[in-house]
């Protein structure tokens, strides 16, 4: 359960003022739009793309190691914050 909680709290914070949510927040103020099929299309969105990465977790934690994984999305995580400060010309 612990972990359960972590990881919502993770995902909650990390999506807080993200571009998706912008997205959803614009779509859900423009005139004419249902809100309620704004949540569920966002919601359903979340949902599949959650399902995938987990998908894809799982298969690649059957050949590497927890910690090499998180060596390498730490590393991943670097070089993209790199080239995102130094990388623009």
């Amino acid at each position: 359960m612990k972990a359960y909680f972590g990881m919502f709290l993770s995902v909650f914070l990390a999506e807080l003022g993200d571009k998706t949510q912008l997205a959803t927040l614009t779509l859900a103020a423009s005139p004419g739009v249902a809100r309620l099929g704004v949540f569920l299309a966002a919601g359903a969105a979340l949902l599949l793309s959650t399902a995938i990465a987990v998908g894809v977790g799982d298969a690649i934690a059957r050949w590497v190691s927890p910690a090499h994984l998180r060596t390498a999305a730490g590393l991943g995580f670097l070089v993209i914050g790199a080239w995102i400060l130094w990388g623009r010309s």
